[in-house]
């Protein structure tokens, strides 16, 4: 029997899956995402790229890692995962924003994190070959870290080249690579207008090294999540950057554009011979923010309150972080 002249793959990001067990459960979210896996099994694609922050709280808690991984088990296609920020922590940064409700430096992503995700969902990049179409994935967020991924990181970056060509070539990062225009000048994190901007992007150099070398990759589709609000896509070359909707978490920074997505669903991907087209299919669930408890954003270890779980036992941090040695994590 000869294939199919099409055939399909799907994309999500930032469906936050929490646990009735922490200090904070947003039950729409939940119920968004279950709405969403059951049209993207309707759908029958071959496979589903997960574009970082599965969790709610992951950085904090090891154990919504293994829930995470096991409700990806529970779908009839393989699942490609890369970290976002909710998952291992944040891009690096030395200076605080003006928030005095969280620490942005012991928010910053550290080996030990990166390395605790990677045991339950594999390398945190990753590139391989299916059906002509080469997938790359990877946390671009560790650019500019000092960390020993960095290196590892352009290092790979470097060897993507390299690698046997393919007909199409799809990457998948979790931070938007700039937010208003790829020329845009770095944002000040210490400045309250400027912090989204700069909490959602990357900065220079690493940003126009990145595209640069996803352009020598020949890179044809970036999709990217983290900001939970879609945009019409953008070109850079040849290469069409994707910034989408999330599958859960709701929309940010809505005013900032004229034309943006804010429903929650997923991105179904046709592949053809000369083309791979991208849809978002909303969720047929889009859920009211009914029922849920505890603060947004990153409230420091020290203000949060487990005694609001709703579901016994309930969870407590990973036994070496506290507010002081929180950014060694």
């Amino acid at each position: 029997m000869s294939a199919p002249a099409t055939w399909r793959f799907v994309h999500v990001n930032d469906h936050h899956l929490g646990t009735r067990r922490s200090y904070r459960y947003r039950p729409a979210m939940t119920a968004r995402w279950e709405a969403i896996k059951r049209q993207m099994i309707a759908l029958g694609p071959e496979l589903l790229l997960v574009g970082g922050d599965l969790t709610r709280d992951g950085d904090t808690h090891e154990f919504e890692y293994q829930n995470a991984r096991e409700d990806l088990d529970g779908l009839p296609f393989p699942s490609f995962v890369i970290p976002g920020n909710m998952d291992v922590g944040n891009k690096h940064t030395d200076r605080e924003g003006p928030g005095a409700d969280r620490s942005d430096i012991a928010l910053n992503m550290t080996s030990a994190r990166l390395s605790r995700f990677a045991s339950w969902f594999g390398p945190i990049q990753w590139s391989f070959l299916h059906r002509e179409v080469r997938f790359t994935g990877f946390y671009a967020a560790v650019a500019g870290s000092g960390l020993r991924e960095e290196e590892r990181f352009w290092r790979f970056m470097s060897r993507l080249p390299e690698l046997p060509p393919a007909r199409h070539h799809v990457a998948m990062m979790h931070y938007w690579p700039w937010i208003d225009a790829p020329d845009e000048p770095n944002w000040d994190i210490t400045q309250r207008e400027e912090y989204h901007p700069w909490y959602f992007g990357l900065d220079q150099p690493h940003r126009g090294r990145l595209l640069d070398a996803l352009q020598a990759a020949g890179v044809t589709v970036l999709l990217c999540g983290h900001v939970h609000t879609g945009r019409p896509a953008e070109r850079v070359g040849a290469m069409r950057v994707y910034e989408t909707p999330a599958a859960g978490n709701t929309a940010q920074m809505t005013t900032r554009w004229p034309d943006v997505e804010t429903r929650q669903g997923c991105q179904l991907c046709e592949v053809g011979a000369e083309e791979i087209t991208v849809r978002f299919i909303p969720a047929d669930d889009q859920s009211p923010e009914t029922g849920g408890w505890g603060p947004g954003g990153h409230p420091r270890l020290s203000e949060r309150d487990y005694s609001l779980a709703q579901e016994l036992p309930p969870l407590a941090p990973d036994p070496w972080l506290t507010d002081e040695t929180e950014s060694e994590r």
